[in-house]
């Protein structure tokens, strides 16, 4: 389980297909010089798990699958990546329950700047945007973020210079892509009630 809270940014710097999945190895100086195989670490809020550390870099394995629901079907060398390591028993909750298990892709239409913050506005598709509701919580390429605004499938968030400087999302341009992940709490009500997911 992850928190949304970005410990820090990796780069990205080889992506090898072969088969059915991918391995993806990133370079992150300074994060987790003790990460240890079969770790959890959320890149850009997709759950992975360490194959190989090696000091300022690791490696892990990508299905098919995941490359084809998420961002990390484009991942290339250079890319940057938000970084989270599992949450343990004793650390603090930050954020919000975030599982890395991506909901959907989602597309940042309108970036609104101001003096002191930038409220971005992406379209969620239909079937996710139905767990959104306003001040609550969702999760951008790994950051946790609170609802703004909601206008049928677009989603507004307001960020703080904080976030614009130690995440990815700072950089983001209109027509970029994010991994998406809605509140689990929404979905488990939805099933008590009576519905499917």
């Amino acid at each position: 389980m992850f928190t949304g809270i970005v410990e820090s940014i990796g780069t990205i710097t080889s992506v090898d297909e072969s088969g059915a999945q991918a391995t993806i190895t990133i370079s992150s100086p300074g994060f987790g010089d003790d990460l240890r195989h079969g770790e959890s670490v959320a890149v850009s809020g997709v759950c992975l798990t360490v194959a190989q550390p090696a000091g300022g870099s690791w490696v892990a394995d990508v299905m098919r699958i995941t490359r084809e629901t998420t961002t990390l079907g484009e991942a290339v060398p250079g890319r940057r990546v938000n970084l989270e390591r599992a949450l343990r028993a004793d650390g603090r909750m930050g954020g919000h329950i975030v599982q890395g298990h991506v909901d959907g892709v989602a597309t940042l239409v309108r970036r609104d700047s101001a003096a002191e913050w930038d409220d971005l506005t992406f379209s969620v598709a239909d079937d996710v945007a139905r767990y959104v509701v306003k001040k609550g919580s969702i999760c951008l390429d790994g950051v946790s973020l609170t609802v703004a605004a909601l206008d049928g499938s677009d989603v507004t968030v307001s960020l703080i210079p904080t976030t614009l400087a130690d995440t990815t999302l700072g950089a983001l341009s209109v027509g970029d892509r994010v991994n998406v992940e809605v509140d689990v709490l929404a979905k488990y009500i939805e099933r008590f009630v009576g519905g499917t997911v």
